[in-house]
């Protein structure tokens, strides 16, 4: 398996971020269209929570990207270094 670039790497961690904000934001318009109501609010929370649930697993993988991403730059350094 070939590794990908750190600006591959840079780009999924864009998208990500960007689909834990449209999940944020499709949310609160959710919750906003909910009437007021104990049924309403019983799914306003379900909606909020489902969202947190998914930016937090997002933010995970982030996470682990940036971690892949510190590697992949470190393994060049040492390439870099071991050539000169």
């Amino acid at each position: 398996m070939q590794a990908p670039t750190t600006a591959q790497i840079c780009t999924a961690i864009e998208v990500l971020k960007k689909l834990g904000e449209r999940l944020n934001i499709h949310a609160e318009h959710s919750v906003m269209q909910l009437p007021e109501s104990q049924l309403g609010a019983h799914y306003a929370g379900r909606i909020e929570v489902q969202a947190i649930e998914q930016t937090t697993q997002i933010e995970a993988v982030a996470a682990q990207l940036r971690n892949w991403r510190a590697e992949l730059l470190e393994q060049r350094r040492q390439c870099v270094s071991n050539h000169i």
